[in-house]
């Protein structure tokens, strides 16, 4: 089994339950969290993946479905800003403390403003990256907003 990160230590420290599943990282593929889905035998709908964006010069982090685009113009609404872009990999890596493919909003060494998309709340259980390459958490979506401080909106295309 894979080891355990700040991520699902943070969790642990907070009584969160969760479950950690570790499954083969290929930097080589195109969407790495479908890839992830498939490996762990689940839905894409229910892997979501960690965005890093700036918002107004305001960081951002976007949880979103693996199998959907995020909206930029629909994150910086909903942030009340004027423009979104995507952060560049080694600012998002300085700032969440964790490599591209392993980035999880959970336990990221400076905070920022946490959206989820609001697909989150169709399942009873969700996967989001654990902090690692190949490990994923899987955590009910109420307890990953409460403890996240998240909020849900309307940030996915179309």
């Amino acid at each position: 089994m894979a080891k355990g990160t700040r991520a699902n230590a943070a969790l642990d420290k907070a009584g969160i339950a969760h479950g950690l599943h570790a499954y083969d990282y290929s930097a080589d593929v195109d969407s790495k969290g479908v890839a992830a889905a498939q490996a762990l035998g689940i839905a894409p709908a229910r892997m979501f993946k960690t965005l890093m964006a700036w918002v107004d010069k305001q960081p951002v982090i976007a949880v979103i479905p693996s199998d959907q685009r995020l909206s930029l113009k629909k994150l910086a609404a909903s942030c009340s800003g004027k423009h979104a872009q995507m952060m560049e990999i080694p600012e998002a890596e300085r700032r969440s403390g964790y490599k591209v493919g392993g980035i999880s909003p959970f336990a990221q060494q400076r905070p920022a403003t946490i959206l989820f998309a609001d697909d989150v709340q169709l399942h009873t259980s969700v996967y989001i990256n654990a902090g690692q390459r190949g490990l994923l958490l899987d955590i009910a979506p109420a307890d990953a907003l409460h403890f996240l401080q998240a909020r849900c909106a309307d940030i996915l295309e179309g």
